[in-house]
């Protein structure tokens, strides 16, 4: 008996130590997530919104506005080609079902200890290249290094945390991190595209140029027409077409994209069946020019397809580094000019509602007021922020859509005197004698119809504004360099946002050329609200503290705010099938698939 009793302590013994050192080694997974379990298990078919029977085949025609000069979508110079990422593969993708979670592509398995020091990918033995060489963990300690040095500035600051990169083994590499805080960082490292280490030792990355780049993704490039179209070829020989991750997408056998002048002429090409589907960004043109005899013959399909992810803030975006908008009363001032109601009763059909937070349509919005949770957070800072931030509920100007926005004007006066500005002889002048104007730079002529009536504002208060519509490359340009005064600009967010508001709102990307700072922003407190939501340890807090960092950066009046609608505007000839579950971006093309039936009745 007592032999018995020490057999089985010795063999308890045996146990626990075989446990201590297992789990001194982190489990290979499959998936990961920023917190919690993942919703998809081992061995899954495919992701609930795609559907694993879409057949293949067919071409699918698209167009895009403006044009293009580059294959290479991760460098600061050139306007790359439209879906050129489909070239590409990354380590791991994201399920569009989840709040925030990656699934092995070209990586088999993960590893990660629980304190997220590091994390390690075991690559797939089958993952190639389209020429066949496999893509081995050089390839990706050699992108990883690329595209932080010379890549988009976007990549130094995803990356920031990446202490170094250590290759294992021919398919194993593991990245190690300068902290234990940032929950996010293994999922931003899992996106990264895989590039082939021995193509661009032949290639110049930094170079702009059309050469057809070696990928491994589903589709690669088949014809180039410089700035007017590009056409690109389903690879049937694609390595991970039985994955789940891919099951279900990347159905047509070719995707061909043209570029158009502008929205208009692309729209009265669509009509005239020369593509297949359009994204429509005008309310006005969704109301009124879609009347066309193959909608009402069935042939043409209108829809709205809704999204569940929070929706960007667009707006009219003030260059702080410019003198005249340095002063927080002035910019307050100005957006009492945009009359939204007027816009939207006048020239949206009323289809729009007011964008009143940088996460709007989300549980990362900021309510009225702060609540207990938030307040905790915002006390670390309160002798840098203003006291009406914790009493008082940011509003816009809101007027009756008359187009009588006097009272508002007056407040606006108001303001701007208070900043040592008077109208003198009909101009907004200061102490030194300058006059107030400035220009709003822009892309999309589908703008100056709603920047005219803010202009002709305004000048009611002695401000001269011009709104100048160029070309993309010309406006990218500029945009990389922060030459203008104000643009009409897209803040994009997620359900888990991270480490790309250091890009948005970060002190040192406000002086980085290309980076999305565009506001110019440098504010200690934002700098550090954004660390503390890198480094959330749980979704509420994630939550709390995201709606913090939208306070502050709504009391810092750095954009008048446009306006939003939670679904896509998709018009189509009724060729396609679709899967019933939407995933939460509303709209993706990758699912969706040339129904035969429909295709031999109405492409005709």
């Amino acid at each position: 008996m007592i032999y018995k009793l020490f057999r089985a302590a010795l063999m308890a013994g045996f146990t626990t130590m075989a446990a201590g050192a297992f789990a001194a080694e982190p489990a290979a997974r499959h998936g990961m997530s920023l917190y919690g379990e993942l919703k998809y298990p081992t061995g899954f078919k495919n992701f609930d919104y795609a559907n694993p029977n879409a057949p293949k085949g067919g071409t699918v025609r698209l167009a895009a506005v403006g044009t293009f000069d580059s294959l290479n979508p991760f460098i600061l110079k050139g306007v790359a080609a439209d879906k050129i990422g489909l070239v590409f593969d990354s380590l791991a993708v994201s399920a569009d079902d989840e709040p925030f979670s990656k699934y092995g592509l070209i990586a088999e398995t993960m590893q990660m200890p629980a304190d997220r020091s590091w994390v390690q990918f075991n690559l797939r033995k089958s993952a190639r290249f389209f020429d066949g060489s496999p893509i081995t963990a050089e390839d990706v300690a050699f992108s990883f290094e690329l595209l932080k040095t010379k890549g988009n500035p976007l990549y130094r600051f995803y990356y920031a945390d990446v202490a170094k990169v250590e290759v294992l083994s021919v398919n194993s590499v593991r990245f190690i991190f300068s902290t234990k805080n940032n929950r996010e960082l293994p999922l931003i490292v899992a996106g990264l595209p895989v590039l082939s280490k021995k193509w661009y030792s032949k290639h110049n990355f930094e170079e702009v140029n059309l050469v057809p780049p070696l990928g491994s993704g589903p589709y690669s490039v088949e014809s180039v027409n410089q700035g007017k179209s590009i056409v690109y070829k389903r690879n049937p020989d694609y390595w991970a077409r039985d994955l789940a991750v891919v099951r279900g997408q990347y159905n047509f056998d070719r995707i061909q994209i043209d570029y158009y002048r502008d929205d208009g002429v692309a729209l009265e090409s669509l009509k005239a069946n020369n593509f297949d589907l359009k994204i429509e960004p005008s309310a006005k043109n969704w109301a009124t020019a879609y009347e066309f005899p193959a909608v009402k013959e069935g042939k043409f399909v209108k829809k709205e397809l809704v999204r569940k992810l929070p929706e960007p803030m667009q707006a009219y975006i003030f260059n702080m580094r410019r003198p005249i908008f340095a002063d927080l009363r002035v910019r307050q001032a100005l957006a009492y000019g945009f009359d939204f109601e007027w816009s939207n009763r006048a020239l949206f059909y009323n289809a729009y509602k007011r964008t009143t937070s940088y996460f709007m349509n989300s549980s990362l919005q900021s309510q009225p007021l702060p609540s207990k949770d938030e307040v905790k957070i915002l006390n670390r800072y309160r002798d840098r922020l203003p006291p009406e931030l914790f009493t008082t509920e940011f509003k816009l100007p809101v007027y009756d859509g008359s187009g009588n926005i006097r009272e508002g004007l007056i407040k606006a006066v108001a303001l701007l005197k208070e900043a040592g500005w008077e109208i003198k002889d009909g101009k907004l002048t200061n102490s030194k004698g300058q006059v107030f104007q400035f220009e709003i730079l822009n892309e999309n002529p589908l703008f100056e119809r709603i920047t005219l009536p803010f202009i002709e504002n305004l000048k009611r208060l002695g401000i001269t504004a011009k709104i100048k519509t160029i070309d993309e490359t010309q406006h990218k340009n500029r945009l990389n360099s922060f030459d203008y005064d104000m643009i009409i600009g897209i803040y994009p967010q997620s359900n888990s946002p991270g480490n790309e508001q250091r890009e948005y709102w970060g002190s040192k990307a406000a002086d980085t050329n290309g980076s999305r700072n565009y506001s110019g922003l440098k504010n200690q407190v934002v700098d550090q609200l954004v660390e503390d939501l890198i480094q959330a340890q749980s979704r509420k807090e994630l939550e709390t503290v995201t709606q913090a960092l939208d306070r502050v950066l709504l009391s810092q009046h750095m954009v008048i705010p446009h306006f939003n609608k939670n679904s896509y505007r998709v018009g189509h000839w009724d060729i396609f099938g679709y899967p019933q579950i939407l995933p939460n971006q509303g709209f993706d093309l990758n699912l969706w698939w040339i129904d035969p039936i429909k295709y031999s009745k109405n492409r005709s």
